[in-house]
């Protein structure tokens, strides 16, 4: 399936693959990944959502205990460097993370960002007054519905005035089939890292993911070119964002 001319897309499944590639073939870890994804999604974010301006602006920042719950908290440190006023809100207490989220959740303490457990026994409002809220809540691994806190959370962003944007999916949205779950994430802006996911482009997904860009993470050719994907180097050689359709959330 094609969402934006000849560019190919990855399933669930394929873009685990290219994880695992970057990370046993090629050395990239994933720590690393994470900083590229979160790098991307702040650059994004500073240059089409804030008006190249983040000095001041307040942005809410959702962060599952996956990884793109990390990629949004890199996203919020360096939006803090660049001048944000920045509120975490995760789904689990901080000493309830592991691996690369609590690694992530530790830069954070030290920074000084304050960081709210949204769990069901402390909910967390998202605040009015917001300029942006970055979802990163969950990622292409998803199956089912969501579930606890980050359905609690989903509708709150739903209900919030602020635009919302959704890193690589929106949460609830299925990455292969584009199945929307209940609750999922409306978007005002998707970006999706590496490649376009399959599930963007099908089963109606475009309800949800709001104005659609691809982002270049620094995923080499090699590591496509194992999957069966052939792709040119010419795609992020002139800028690291591409806009792939333009969509109105319902």
């Amino acid at each position: 399936m094609n969402i934006a001319g000849s560019l190919p897309t990855v399933t669930a499944t394929q873009m685990a693959e290219i994880d695992r590639i970057m990370l046993q073939d090629l050395g990239v870890g994933s720590l690393q990944l994470m900083e590229l994804a979160g790098h991307a999604v702040a650059s994004f974010a500073r240059a089409h959502l804030l008006d190249n301006l983040p000095l001041g602006k307040r942005i809410v920042v959702l962060a599952g205990t996956g990884g793109n719950g990390g990629d949004g908290m890199v996203a919020a440190r360096l939006l803090t460097a660049w001048g944000a006023e920045i509120l975490v809100i995760t789904t689990r207490a901080v000493e309830d993370h592991t691996g690369f989220a609590l690694h992530q959740l530790g830069i954070l303490q030290r920074w000084g960002l304050p960081i709210v457990d949204g769990s069901i026994d402390n909910p967390a409002p998202i605040p009015g007054d917001i300029d942006l809220i970055i979802d990163g809540l969950l990622g292409f691994s998803l199956e089912g519905n969501p579930q606890g806190t980050a359905a609690v959370l989903i509708d709150a962003a739903n209900a919030a005035s602020a635009p919302v944007l959704a890193i690589d999916l929106p949460s609830g949205l299925n990455a292969t089939t584009g199945e929307i779950g209940s609750p999922c994430i409306r978007a005002t802006t998707t970006l999706t890292l590496a490649l376009a996911k399959t599930g963007l482009g099908e089963n109606g997904a475009e309800a949800v993911t709001g104005d659609l860009w691809l982002a270049d993470i620094g995923v080499p050719l090699a590591a496509y070119a194992r999957i069966g994907i052939p792709l040119s180097a010419a795609l992020f050689a002139a800028r690291p964002f591409l806009q792939l359709s333009t969509r109105r959330p319902a």
